[in-house]
């Protein structure tokens, strides 16, 4: 069964929550991270993004990089931008995105949950990324962000966080994207001592939704911890590592979308010949065209957007894996005719967050800088947690998440 631990966070008095608060570090290039932070020196990313402070032509993954990082935090909790709570408490972080509102509990989930499978994984990760990440955590001595977990539904959870949220939050703002984020603290002793025996007696499995790579980093830098320390109990700080627990019935995944370099020498004629072998092919026009059903595809080509209805011999539905139409559209398109098969190294393909919208498709193939763009219809929680319960992986960019956390809201240290 799944721990959740309350703990006592570092985070912004409320006079200074909008301007520490800011977006997390891998939505960001470092460029984009210099020019958001400009004549904002309190700003979250001086932490997460340490770079901004250190010249460009030194190495991102430099122990000076990690050392900045370390002296922004340091100052800003000196200059009381953060300051730590006086007692061990769980949190509520909700965010509100049009018109929807997905309510999470801030607490600590456990490095040995992580270890033993009890969180539940469904992507792979990338060694350099988790070192990156590892890195931050070894030197900063905290996680500075937090990762986003779901869970599976319970009316028992459910109606303290329903009682904790009619009263009024501790920070509540929108941010220039339209999103509402709002804040709680859950401080009553029954509460969390309802709380975290829910999770320990009725929650089997927790599942990571977005943030793999930070979840890895931050629960082997605990195991390290734990097997450097001779006189390791089991109790220390750094047996646990900061979550968002959102339950899976509020979480909206949205499509993650393809957009393709070349047709492999194949005229457009020809490719869409190829195509005729898997799906049902209709040409729909200028106006552009979103997938409203599994299995059926929208693709944008030479000024035109077309549906591709995948033939049903294209997909197994009692397959986990098999019926995802990323799985689809790689085992029908992208290696068959297009001669992409590695989607993780291949420079011929990149991924576009269905936050960005369709239209971002259709300019990026005006331009020129791609040939052709697909748009998938999204998988659902239910699927994402059916793979992960059946030790399975999704192939690579599968899901994005919106709204994404906001990073320095609550921090925690690993002493």
């Amino acid at each position: 069964m799944a721990v959740i631990k309350p703990f006592k966070g570092f985070r912004p008095p409320v006079k200074f929550v909008r301007d520490v608060a800011s977006r997390p570090y891998d939505v960001l290039n470092s460029e984009e991270a210099r020019e958001e932070v400009k004549g904002n020196p309190h700003s979250f990313l001086h932490v997460v993004k340490p770079e901004v402070d250190i010249d460009e032509s030194v190495d991102l993954h430099s122990e000076e990089v990690y050392r900045k990082a370390k002296e922004n935090l340091d100052q800003l909790i000196k200059e009381g931008f953060f300051v730590q709570d006086g007692r061990e408490i769980f949190y509520i972080y909700a965010q509100t995105m049009n018109g929807n509102t997905q309510y999470g509990i801030v607490g600590c989930a456990a490095v040995e949950d992580y270890m033993t499978g009890v969180i539940q994984k469904h992507e792979l990760t990338r060694p350099d990324k988790e070192e990156d990440r590892m890195n931050h955590i070894r030197v900063t001595n905290f996680n500075a962000e937090p990762v986003f977990f779901a869970y599976p539904d319970h009316d028992g959870i459910n109606a303290i966080v329903e009682r904790i949220v009619k009263g009024k939050p501790v920070y509540d703002f929108v941010t220039d994207d339209g999103v509402g984020h709002h804040f709680w603290l859950l401080e009553d002793p029954v509460d969390i001592s309802d709380i975290t025996g829910y999770f320990q007696n009725d929650i089997p499995f927790t599942y990571v939704a977005d943030g793999h790579h930070r979840t890895a980093a931050a629960a082997l830098v605990g195991n390290e911890r734990k097997m450097n320390n001779p006189d390791h109990t089991g109790n220390e700080e750094y047996n646990y590592f900061l979550a968002v627990h959102f339950p899976g019935s509020q979480l909206n995944i949205i499509d993650y979308n393809r957009v393709v370099t070349d047709l492999n020498d194949l005229t457009a004629k020809q490719f869409l010949s190829e195509l005729d072998k898997g799906f049902e092919v209709k040409q729909i026009g200028k106006e552009i065209f979103k997938p409203t059903d599994p299995h059926t595809f929208s693709m944008y080509l030479e000024g035109n957007w077309f549906s591709l209805k995948a033939k049903p011999s294209t997909y197994n539905d009692d397959d986990p894996i098999g019926c995802l139409d990323v799985t689809v559209l790689s085992d029908q398109v992208l290696g068959p005719i297009l001669n992409i098969t590695d989607l993780r190294k291949s420079d011929r393909i990149d991924f576009v967050g269905g936050i960005r919208g369709l239209e971002e498709l259709r300019k990026m193939v005006d331009k020129g800088e791609m040939e052709v763009a697909f748009a998938l219809y999204p998988v659902s929680m239910k699927q994402l947690m059916d793979i992960a319960d059946n030790n399975l992986i999704m192939p690579p960019k599968t899901t994005w998440f919106e709204p994404k956390l906001r990073s320095g809201l609550v921090i925690h240290s690993l002493e």
